[in-house]
């Protein structure tokens, strides 16, 4: 009876684990009590949203930190659980998502934390959302690697070839390589492809994310987690903080059963990429974003919260700056550029089907991705061959075929040995028959490419 007694024991710590990591991206138990009462918000007053009291909103923080700055919300989501039913969806908040912030106007949504932390972010949320946020988790990104470590990694089928290289980020250089298929991935790896970045930009990260979020969850639910459960729990309360109570959590691991059983549907916030001066955002559709929290709650918007929608969606689009570009359809499903007057909003019709918008958002990013020739590709240059000028004599044949070169620098590297290009696949063709050795690799940022000389070169 008493080992019965003490596997039953153990088992509810495996729960109550996995249902905090479910919460926060997929996964984590706080140690941090933050504790303090929750001012109320006037503006979620106003929203007119009816919340019936078995419904919770928990806001889940994934949080790049460096030495040199506060820091900027990496991952930023909100789950809502009926604490009743025991069903539960995530709502991801793209991190280009355009917001108001207080007393900093109009900004990406992931640099509200820059500007105050989590206080702050809550407050952004819920002014967008129109819900309270009842508790808030926050991630340490980089110490989340340890957790997936301590849990003995994790399996991720790779869906593509993941290539990316950033010679700044990272205090030295971020270098992302993964190949395609199942993989039994440590803590580095995992985040590698968590933080991929491609031409489908915060729609591809949330796929991916929610891969990552399944892969956490089946670890943590496996029997072979128990002899990890001293390390894990180490390693969980070195990495967040949180104002959630305990008692709540205990209450949310014995969910977890009907959470599983219903399954976690994961939505985006409905909306457009846009493009401002080469600075991407995603405009949030304020009517069919309300109506989805309203469903994700099982409640209709009241003629109330359908008026005070109508209004705050009447300001955000007379804040839209003059220059800005916005993705739209044609009548025929085909994908332009249109300037922001031109733009129409999306139709807000909470039955469409949600693969039909995934892959329209995604071919959109790929057509504000495609360059028009090689002058519209900004190349930085990287000399990580040792070889004296091969940088200044790369960018010389590079201008020479119509490539906008904005920089050429000197890596921390010296020993390269092959030539590498890394590019948006859709701008990959502008590359083709260079005059040198190179290897053409998918990856970074729309209309960028970077190259990085190797030995080969000469």
């Amino acid at each position: 009876m008493r080992v019965r007694r003490r596997r039953r024991r153990n088992f509810t710590r495996v729960y109550i684990l996995a249902a905090c990591l479910l919460v926060a991206l997929a996964g984590v138990l706080a140690a941090s009590f933050m504790g303090g009462s929750q001012e109320e918000n006037p503006v979620v007053a106003e929203s007119g949203i009816e919340r019936p009291d078995d419904y919770m909103h928990v806001m889940v923080m994934g949080v790049d930190r460096r030495s040199d700055d506060a820091g900027r919300s990496d991952t930023l989501m909100v789950v809502t659980v009926n604490k009743t039913t025991g069903k539960a969806e995530i709502l991801s908040l793209p991190r280009d998502t355009r917001v108001r912030i207080e007393d900093n106007g109009y900004d990406k949504i992931n640099h509200a934390y820059a500007f105050g932390g989590s206080k702050l972010t809550r407050k952004t949320v819920e002014e967008l959302l129109g819900v309270p946020m009842d508790y808030y988790v926050l991630v340490d990104i980089k110490a989340f690697e340890r957790i997936i470590d301590a849990m003995d990694g994790i399996d991720i089928d790779v869906e593509k070839r993941m290539y990316y290289e950033d010679p700044w980020d990272d205090n030295g250089g971020l270098v992302i390589d993964l190949y395609p298929g199942m993989q039994h991935m440590t803590g580095d790896r995992a985040i590698q492809y968590v933080r991929y970045r491609d031409g489908e930009g915060d729609i591809g990260r949330i796929g991916r994310q929610q891969h990552f979020m399944r892969a956490v969850m089946d670890k943590m639910l496996s029997p072979a987690i128990l002899p990890k459960l001293p390390q894990l729990v180490e390693e969980i309360r070195s990495a967040v903080e949180t104002d959630m109570p305990l008692t709540e959590m205990v209450a949310l691991a014995q969910l977890l059963p009907s959470i599983r059983e219903h399954g976690m549907e994961s939505v985006m916030v409905p909306g457009k990429p846009a493009y401002l001066e080469d600075v991407s955002y995603w405009l949030p559709d304020i009517m069919s974003l309300r109506e989805l929290v309203s469903r994700q709650m099982e409640t209709e918007l009241a003629d109330k919260a359908l008026a005070n929608a109508e209004k705050v969606k009447a300001q955000y689009d007379d804040s839209l700056p003059k220059g800005l570009t916005v993705m739209a359809e044609n009548a025929d499903g085909a994908v332009n550029s249109a300037a922001k007057e031109a733009a129409k909003p999306a139709d807000g019709n909470g039955a469409a089907d949600t693969d039909t918008r995934e892959a329209a958002k995604e071919e959109q990013v790929k057509q504000v991705a495609k360059a028009d020739g090689p002058g519209g590709i900004s190349v930085l240059i990287i000399n990580d061959s040792g070889i004296n000028g091969a940088a200044a004599r790369l960018a010389d044949r590079l201008r020479a075929k119509g490539f906008n070169v904005t920089g050429v620098d000197t890596g921390r590297k010296s020993d390269r040995s092959h030539t590498i290009i890394v590019t948006d696949s859709s701008n990959t063709e502008w590359f083709y028959g260079m005059p040198f050795p190179c290897t053409i690799m998918d990856g970074g940022e729309p209309n960028e490419a970077v190259v990085y000389i190797g030995q080969d070169y000469e």
